[in-house]
């Protein structure tokens, strides 16, 4: 798979040549499954384990680990699958039972070196390529499409997994049955341009070639104001294992942001997603002001985001939301209600109009 993955994605740079809001979402102090201090029982049948989220499944997908709801509406519409962003991993249960309540069925994908997926010997979120992590999307979709092959696949992912995602579903763009692109595709303020200052941006552009040499080194190091204000210990609404969302942060790598900078620059020159891309975000960014925590982008450009639609496919829909904080799905009740409410919809008449991609017959 990483072989055809990376001849997929050969027109990118290669490197190498929870409940509701006013309650805790998540598994407070959960551990993760390789901590050696969660017992986890035997599979199933099929492979799957029991979550750390109650209500969910797990089972590995080569190095990733992918996460399914047991609830399961009655007359599916689709079927969702979410990807995380940096120095996070799938937890949001209250987002999974929203869809869920709405047709859809729900799984959630934790990255390699991510959430679940992280061994005890690995580096959090470290890749040198992010063809690394899109060959784990491309499985996951895979083995989705092939569980539930009469159904719409609509795949919904944030921040760096927004990045991820996007490059995945244009090399994917002419294939067909299981390996598909979505019908539709999600991305929740991706990270499309690295913050900052031009200064600050410069730095990181200058930096990120040493990354081919030194791959491990750490730019910066610095705690997550975002992942901080979040929790619930802090103030915030949201209940997560903070050894898999760290308020103290995760370390930036040169050969992670190399991989990062080769990225951007692939959506830069223009992407052909097909089929509808709902590209969405906060209404207003505040770098890390932390009086607009709750109710900004403290983590990302908005404008840098909403400003690369038309780098994205022919049909995309840009969608902001006064009041949201960086992950949409974390936001206050009542921006969260309107993401959910302004998805649902454009869910809804996308997978009217768009059935699932078949294989084309053998002649």
């Amino acid at each position: 798979m990483d072989s055809l993955l990376g001849s997929r994605l050969s027109d990118a740079p290669s490197d190498s040549a929870a409940s509701g809001a006013s309650g805790a979402v998540g598994a407070v102090g959960a551990v993760g499954p390789l901590s050696g201090a969660l017992s986890i029982a035997a599979p199933d049948a099929a492979g799957w384990h029991p979550d750390i989220l109650p209500g969910f499944v797990q089972r590995p997908i080569g190095p990733a680990t992918l996460v399914k709801s047991l609830a399961v509406p009655n007359s599916p519409r689709g079927v969702i699958l979410h990807i995380h962003g940096y120095n996070d991993y799938f937890f949001q249960s209250h987002f999974a039972q929203e869809l869920t309540d709405a047709g859809y069925i729900f799984y959630a994908v934790d990255l390699r070196n991510a959430g679940r997926s992280l061994r005890p010997d690995g580096l959090p979120h470290f890749a040198t390529d992010l063809h690394q992590p899109a060959t784990d999307v491309a499985a996951a979709a895979e083995f989705v499409r092939d569980e539930h092959p009469e159904l719409p696949l609509v795949v919904h992912a944030h921040s760096t997994g927004g990045l991820i995602a996007a490059l995945w579903a244009h090399a994917y763009r002419n294939e067909t049955g299981v390996k598909a692109p979505p019908e539709a595709l999600v991305l929740d303020a991706p990270f499309f341009e690295v913050p900052g200052t031009f200064f600050k941006r410069a730095g990181a552009w200058a930096a990120a070639p040493a990354g081919r040499l030194r791959p491990t080194t750490a730019l910066s190091a610095s705690p997550s104001a975002y992942s901080s204000a979040m929790h619930v210990d802090n103030g915030g609404r949201w209940s997560f294992d903070t050894s898999l969302k760290n308020p103290d942060g995760v370390p930036i790598r040169l050969g992670w942001l190399r991989a990062v900078r080769a990225a951007q620059g692939r959506v830069d020159r223009g992407l052909d997603i097909k089929g509808p891309v709902l590209l969405a975000a906060s209404a207003a960014s505040s770098g890390h002001d932390p009086m607009l925590a709750d109710s900004t982008d403290t983590v990302l450009d908005v404008s840098a985001i909403t400003s690369r639609a038309d780098k994205l496919g022919s049909d995309v829909t840009v969608l902001q939301i006064p009041g949201a904080v960086h992950d949409l799905t974390l936001s206050a009740d009542e921006p969260r209600a309107k993401y959910f409410t302004e998805l649902i919809d454009w869910l809804d008449k996308c997978i009217s109009i768009s059935p699932p991609v078949a294989d084309t017959p053998s002649l």
